[in-house]
């Protein structure tokens, strides 16, 4: 028997199903933390040395477009999707913890 003819059946769409939530997960969470980014006041970026606002709401932006293109859009563009995952992850694992400690975890609207 060839071996190029050996197939699993359902292969092809688990991996399909599990790359479509890969995409939903990051588009999910660089919307969240677009959403974080744009209530933090601008003051704290700065104070905390993590670059300014207006870089993270950029990055955080195109880092939710690619999301919601990918997600939506039909196109399956792998290597921006996990760029724009590393952004996103970078800002809720590194930036927002620092920005919790500046403004002691209040936003422009009350504790979060």
């Amino acid at each position: 028997m060839d071996a190029a003819l050996v197939t699993i059946p359902g292969v092809t769409s688990v991996a399909n199903i599990l790359f479509w939530l890969i995409f939903v997960a990051v588009f999910v969470v660089s919307l969240y933390a677009l959403v974080d980014a744009a209530k933090r006041p601008a003051e704290a970026f700065v104070a905390t040395d993590k670059q300014t606002k207006q870089l993270w709401l950029i990055l955080l932006g195109v880092a939710t477009l690619v999301g919601f293109i990918t997600v939506f859009g039909g196109s399956r563009i792998l290597f921006l999707t996990i760029a724009a995952g590393i952004v996103a992850g970078i800002y809720l694992l590194d930036v927002r913890p620092a920005l919790n400690a500046i403004t002691g975890g209040r936003g422009p609207y009350g504790p979060r």
